[in-house]
């Protein structure tokens, strides 16, 4: 396994992963198997399991880590090339979210088109530090917080609002010479404490507005 996370771009290799036969084939692919062993775990017949690692393995999905001898045969062990899969809004082409297209800040909508865009521009910048035989400079910053009231909440993010402002008015420089841009994003939503599963469908259905 070469990498963290694999983000994927290209619609093709996007609908090539997202088979159900093949998401259960990456699931258990997180250690070296062969075709034999996934074949017999998932109660299909070799000749199929063969073409779906093949086309995984065409898309960059899974890769060779080794060989095995068993009886007359020598088997291929695959494994997946990254720990998780997140595809970017690009794969969707027109239909992937922009902010531009939610106007109001304080909507669900422009925080999903936000965070879509970040996961696409993440994708670009990952491509030209591989190229360039760079590590790609983030930051990332978390936490929870739980407002005794609504009012509270609205003042803390009054105040986090003029915090950052105040901080980029400090170090922002446009005529720095050898400076280099970065996007800062700070966001909240509700934590989620029910440990219950959501009702069949509830996910695959879920609407932003």
């Amino acid at each position: 396994m070469s990498l963290a996370v694999q983000i994927l771009r290209d619609p093709e290799r996007a609908a090539a992963l997202l088979q159900p036969v093949r998401i259960q084939m990456l699931e258990r692919l997180r250690e070296p198997g062969s075709a034999t062993t996934l074949a017999r775990a998932m109660g299909l017949p070799r000749q199929q399991v063969n073409y779906h690692l093949r086309e995984l393995e065409r898309h960059g999905a899974v890769e060779c880590t080794g060989e095995r001898r068993k009886g007359n045969c020598i088997e291929r062990l695959m494994q997946v090339t990254a720990a998780s899969f997140v595809i970017s809004p690009e794969a969707l082409g027109g239909a992937g979210a922009e902010p531009e297209q939610a106007r109001d800040r304080f909507s669900i909508a422009y925080l999903v088109a936000t965070a879509a865009r970040a996961i696409r521009e993440l994708a670009i910048l990952t491509v030209r530090a591989q190229r360039a035989g760079k590590r790609l400079a983030t930051l990332t910053l978390e936490t929870e917080i739980r407002f005794r009231n609504a009012a509270e909440r609205h003042q803390f993010a009054e105040e986090l609002a003029a915090a950052v402002a105040a901080l980029a008015a400090k170090y922002h420089d446009e005529h720095a010479a050898g400076g280099r841009a970065f996007r800062v994003l700070a966001a909240s939503y509700p934590l989620i404490t029910k440990t219950s599963e959501e009702p069949a469908g509830a996910l695959e259905s879920a609407a932003v507005r």
